[in-house]
């Protein structure tokens, strides 16, 4: 399927049923007063953020979405139905915002998590509300409200833990494939990932984390070039960077350093919060080197970047050094969210749990 992260829509919640007129016809009662009943809410247009989703492309096909009126009042002090809502499914991650100010509206991150996007009108009102002890017989009534109309824009960021990072064929789909459940496309050409790719890399029982790939970066890729300017948003809400440096390109004349460099000024253009996430090099292909000259190509490499954070050498082909990658990460990934946490209310020591000599 096409993966689709924007989409415009116009949402139309329903108006409000108008209110009735009507009075009590009934044998001996010659006065028997109003008894017009008012109109029903018309229905609302909620969205829900559905994890088995992953791509908006729905919302590509089908871009009005109205929910139905409120039913009118009738006699007897019957009130109308309220109108059906209706519910729009989107992937977690997406950013519900005005289509004509920008201004973001609503941000969905949590599974299950509903908003209402547009509001049914209320019902109007019977006859039967404007009676009084000098208006015994009312003939006014109201309306229905109308409901909300919206254009919104929808925008998918992916949710992952962890980001990869690099030039065409630096090895990311390799990397994921090996490391996580997901099954990208891999082949021996630049650009053989054309959508962000995400998997669940399992590291022990309950310990696991998201890995998110997304189409190489070229120089030039913040102002439009190549293919990776389309989802660096999906890098935004990762924890941390890794950044994969192929060691062993197969053309003559490419300095896997200086592409690393492109990559990095590419990242600030783009989003100075972004250039500031933690971000570990990886330096992938290591099975390409000859082993007498292995270590002294990473320290060349490691050197001329003027890198000081963590370094792993591995071979996502041949898995040599994944493990040790794998583990660094969740641990690194497990910290940060221990420490997102909000601090836990201490206990009054009245509610303690008494100990075992108490």
């Amino acid at each position: 399927m096409k993966f689709v992260d924007e989409a415009y829509i116009d949402v139309a919640a329903g108006d409000g049923g108008n209110g009735c007129v009507s009075f009590r016809h009934e044998k001996y009662k010659e006065f028997g007063g109003p008894n017009g009943g008012d109109g029903g809410r018309g229905g609302h247009v909620f969205a829900v953020a559905d994890a088995s989703l992953n791509t908006l492309v729905d919302f590509r096909f089908s871009r009005r979405h109205e929910a139905h009126r409120g039913q009118h009042g009738m006699g007897s002090d019957m009130f109308g139905a309220a109108g059906d809502d209706i519910t729009l499914k989107v992937p977690v991650g997406t950013i519900i915002s005005d289509a004509e100010t920008g201004e973001v509206l609503w941000e969905l991150l949590v599974p299950g998590e509903v908003v209402m996007i547009a509001k049914g009108g209320d019902g109007g009102f019977g006859n039967m509300r404007f009676k009084s002890a000098i208006n015994r017989a009312p003939r006014q009534k109201t309306p229905g409200w109308p409901g909300e109309r919206r254009s919104l824009k929808l925008e998918l960021k992916v949710l992952a833990d962890v980001g990869l990072l690099g030039m065409p064929n630096a090895g990311k789909s390799t990397l994921i494939a090996a490391i996580s459940n997901a099954r990208p496309k891999i082949a021996d050409y630049p650009f053989t990932t054309l959508h962000p790719n995400l998997g669940v890399v399992r590291v022990g029982p309950e310990q696991s984390f998201v890995v998110a790939d997304v189409p190489g970066l070229i120089e030039g890729a913040a102002e439009g070039a190549g293919l990776g300017h389309q989802f660096l948003r999906h890098l935004q809400r990762t924890r941390l960077l890794l950044h994969l440096v192929d060691i062993a390109p197969f053309d003559e004349g490419v300095d896997p350093v200086e592409q690393a460099k492109a990559i990095v000024q590419e990242l600030k253009k783009y989003d100075k919060a972004l250039y500031e996430k933690p971000r570990w090099l990886v330096l992938n292909k290591i099975d390409m080197v000859p082993a007498d000259e292995r270590e002294g190509r990473i320290k060349d490499v490691v050197k001329r970047l003027r890198y000081k954070g963590p370094v792993f050498r591995i071979s996502a082909l041949t898995r040599e050094g994944c493990d040790d990658l794998i583990r660094a990460v969740y641990q690194q990934v497990h910290a940060q969210h221990l420490a997102e946490q909000p601090p836990q209310a201490e206990t009054d020591p009245r509610f303690a749990e008494p100990d075992a000599a108490g």
